[in-house]
């Protein structure tokens, strides 16, 4: 019953608001964004790195992804990146600090690594870092040799993760994804050499993906140990991405099925010790994802979960990269060519964007620890952000009868003071914060993927 009712399009605030509310944006505006960033209250860097280029573009996918280009165009590329760089660190102060550097693609590490270690040196030699800052890297195993492991361990990560998606075969020769090219256990004693953190990053959802065929998947995966195991659901959006087409006719579980694939992950993964973070993480206890999500203080941006300990402020760099800042939103253009001859001239090449208004920030807020913590306390959060529960409450689209609904069906509970999603209600997190959403009121032609 509450999936019938409640599995309906709701955004999934990755952002608020989200992305396909951003409009034609100016490089002028990005840059009076970013000097207003400088005085945000929580002002570490985090830096994200968009590597564009795949080998092959898996039929699910639907990042900004393109078949890898040339080798003189991805030199290219990564020379526009440094000229990026180059334009924006001269408007941050030197004072800050680096809490994070994330690359994410596309595939990463399909670049010759020589190139991933001289950007990670041309932003740590502008700043200091904080302690235990989080250095990550989006890893596809398909076409890393064991040579290029122990070369990526030399360029200044200490967490790793690991697009494996499905363990099984049939599953990924349908979806276009290559398996790795050496054994899993291969690569962790080459990682775990370093005290790296390594997160393991399935998908669910898939064609040929059964509970028990997935469960062997997410066996293997426990008995590796990693750090983290993030269980993204597929959102099938293929007026984003047309070859999503093509998993339509190889057919996609139904959403009860999916549920279930789900469900049972969920089990499996708490039964080894794992601690559910958020919609799609699971952590060992004493990851600090965990201690935040106990203290109410789990965050999340475009690149995922996080703390406000390693991330805050976030400037991108590459193509359709989006920097998160405390006013604005910003985007890089799409087109890879148009990137490189803009950055070629100097000039940035921000496409879209979007400046946040008072409420819309309050909004924010709110609808943020709703979806990191499962639970908005008014009064915490107001004490923060120095205003009242009434003006806090009244910066959104907070509705009482919407909350009883919502309690009446065991999605939450609630009081003047809280807001509490149950365990039932974890699925349907995203129908709640849509009704604490002022432009989820409004007429609107926005398109949104269902939360199953």
């Amino acid at each position: 019953m509450l999936l019938s009712k409640y599995n309906t399009p709701v955004p999934r605030y990755t952002s608020y608001p989200p992305a396909n509310y951003f409009h034609t944006y100016t490089n002028d505006a990005y840059r009076n964004a970013v000097e207003k960033s400088n005085a945000a209250a929580d002002n570490h860097l985090s830096f994200y790195l968009h590597i564009p280029f795949c080998r092959h573009l898996c039929h699910y996918c639907g990042c900004n992804s393109y078949l890898m280009a040339r080798p003189e165009v991805a030199e290219a590329y990564v020379d526009a990146l440094h000229r990026e760089i180059d334009l924006l660190l001269p408007l941050l102060h030197t004072d800050r600090r680096i809490a994070q550097i994330h690359y994410g693609g596309g595939s990463p590490t399909v670049l010759p690594l020589h190139h991933i270690r001289a950007l990670n040196e041309h932003l740590l030699s502008a700043f200091a870092t904080i302690e235990q800052p989080e250095i990550a890297i989006e890893c596809h195993p398909a076409y890393l040799t064991a040579d290029n492991w122990k070369e990526l361990t030399r360029c200044g990560f200490n967490r790793y993760s690991i697009g494996v998606q499905d363990f099984n075969h049939t599953v990924l020769q349908t979806v276009n994804r290559r398996p790795s090219c050496l054994p899993m256990e291969e690569i962790f004693a080459i990682l775990r050499d370093t005290d790296a953190r390594i997160n393991l990053d399935f998908l669910y959802g898939l064609p040929h993906q059964t509970v028990e065929s997935f469960a062997e998947s997410i066996a293997q995966a426990i008995a590796l140990q990693p750090d983290r195991l993030v269980t993204f659901g597929y959102a099938h959006v293929p007026w984003v991405n047309k070859r999503q087409l093509i998993l339509e006719k190889a057919g996609l579980p139904s959403n009860e099925e999916k549920n279930r694939i789900f469900a049972h992950t969920a089990d499996m993964l708490q039964q080894a010790g794992y601690v559910r973070v958020g919609m799609d993480h699971f952590v060992r206890p004493d990851d600090e994802l965990n201690v935040a999500l106990q203290t109410g203080r789990l965050h999340r941006n475009f690149q995922g979960y996080c703390t406000r300990r390693t991330t805050a402020q976030v400037y991108a760099f590459g193509v359709t990269g989006i920097s998160q800042l405390e006013t604005a939103y910003a985007q890089n253009s799409k087109e890879i060519p148009e990137y490189i001859d803009t950055l070629n001239a100097g000039k940035l090449c921000i496409k879209k964007g979007y400046d946040l208004d008072r409420n819309e920030q309050l909004t924010r807020e709110v609808i943020e620890s709703l979806m990191c913590n499962y639970r908005i306390n008014w009064s915490e959060l107001s004490h923060r952000l120095h205003l009242t529960v009434a003006e806090l409450k009244a910066a959104t689209a907070y509705d009482e009868k919407k909350l009883r609904a919502f309690a009446d069906d065991g999605l939450i509970t609630y009081t003047d003071d809280t807001i509490v999603v149950t365990t039932e209600g974890a699925p349907f997190v995203r129908n709640v914060a849509a009704s604490l959403d002022r432009l989820m009121q409004q007429p609107s032609d926005k398109t949104f993927s269902k939360p199953i």
